[in-house]
């Protein structure tokens, strides 16, 4: 008897039915199978209906909105565009431009990125040349606006990128005044990791019966990523670093700090002893971050001291570690700083240095995430809580870890 043929299952980004230009970019870009906020979202979005897509950062979120919009798209009038993309930071708005550009299926699907920082007339004049998709912060995106240089009447598809950190940084007037001048039949995402209140309004407001994604865990963290803590007194937490760096071997690493005076000043120390180190925060001008960054995506930065600014908008693959030099004041920071290591479902380690008298800090970071980190040790740091008056004025300082132990006690209590 004959065995019957049968055709292989279709597999991998070619099981979603992309339009063979679509899927001839992805090859090129050596993408092979989807993640899964990309295998939920894009089917749904390919049929015009509106999505909500929640995921935490570094789950390929950017060609999971990207993607839909390049396999409707069929050319047409260059000189407005069909498409904006509106994300929190200009880091970001650069990222997803650079995304776009690597993906686009023809070399008509043009991208321009807006965003502060960088001169009006060079974005003016890339704007006059025509472009498919607008991808920009909402600032200068309503600048635009408000000066007519950007026409949003042929805008079809519109995408507002971590949704919660626009909010958060205080866009919500203008998302709400260029949401007004978007065209009412067009196709709306919206991409978030937490969809508090606000978040909720701007969907009722502004979307048609979306559809909610969500591959989010249960709880706020990365499984894959390895966390320990260091204690330290504060005054040696620089010489800790460089242990850490020179017993790490970090591939890639990023450094937080608290304060931009604190990076510039860490990085003054680094520098000395690593010649592949720089420091990114707010006050730089745009042009020696975009400097930065590109150098640190190149590999030619190993050690990058950043402030949390900064921590949704550095989305580098190779990152190895994390290391927390000063813990988060808004706790639901640490998630996106250790969010940059692990990217995609790859290992990652993140190291944190905690001074004895934040044990509450630490607890309360690991109610966040549900997990006790375990402590890590490096030979003579051993940290010890202030000294309290005794008795005996010879007894020994307690150990910075008995002291934390009695405050998760006391803190596990009251939650």
């Amino acid at each position: 008897m004959i065995a019957e043929l049968t055709e292989p299952a279709t597999t991998g980004f070619r099981a979603l039915n992309l339009i063979p230009p679509v899927n001839e970019s992805l090859d090129r870009a050596g993408y092979v199978e989807p993640s899964p906020i990309q295998a939920a979202v894009i089917p749904i979005a390919m049929t015009g209906r509106d999505v909500i897509g929640q995921a935490q950062t570094g789950t390929g979120k950017t060609a999971a909105f990207l993607l839909p919009l390049m396999n409707r798209w069929r050319g047409g009038d260059p000189s407005k565009p069909q498409a904006l993309v509106l994300a929190p930071t200009r880091e970001l708005a650069m990222q997803v431009a650079e995304e776009a550009e690597k993906l686009a299926p023809s070399r008509y699907f043009k991208t321009v990125a807006v965003y502060g920082g960088q001169r009006f007339g060079a974005q003016l004049a890339k704007l006059r040349q025509g472009c498919t998709l607008i991808v920009g912060t909402p600032g200068r995106v309503f600048d635009h606006l408000s000066r007519g240089t950007i026409s949003l009447e042929k805008v079809r598809y519109v995408v507002l990128d971590e949704a919660d950190r626009m909010l958060d940084i205080g866009f919500r007037p203008q998302i709400e005044r260029i949401m007004r001048r978007v065209p009412e039949g067009r196709q709306t995402l919206m991409m978030s990791a937490t969809l508090p209140a606000d978040v909720m309004k701007l969907k009722d407001r502004y979307m048609i019966d979306p559809e909610h994604v969500n591959v989010s865990p249960a709880v706020l963290t990365v499984e894959k990523i390895a966390q320990t803590y260091i204690t330290v007194d504060e005054e040696r937490k620089t010489e800790l670093l460089l242990k850490v760096l020179d017993r790490e071997q970090p591939r890639q690493c990023i450094v937080f700090v608290e304060r931009k005076r604190g990076a510039d000043r860490l990085y003054r120390e680094i520098k000395r002893h690593h010649l592949s180190a720089a420091a990114i925060h707010g006050d730089l001008p745009q042009s020696q971050r975009e400097r930065i960054m590109q150098a640190f995506r190149d590999a030619k930065i190993h050690v990058l001291i950043a402030t949390d600014v900064m921590s949704r908008g550095i989305d580098v693959l190779g990152i190895s570690h994390i290391i927390n030099y000063d813990l988060p004041n808004d706790l639901e920071n640490y998630v996106h700083r250790i969010g940059r290591t692990g990217r995609m479902g790859a290992d990652g380690i993140a190291i944190s240095f905690v001074m004895p008298e934040q044990g509450e800090v630490l607890t309360g970071i690991e109610h966040l995430i549900n997990r006790e980190i375990p402590a890590d040790r490096v030979e003579g740091f051993e940290a010890f809580a202030p000294r309290v008056k005794v008795n005996k004025a010879d007894e020994p300082p307690k150990p910075a870890a008995a002291v934390f132990g009695r405050i998760r006690r006391k803190y596990s209590n009251r939650l």
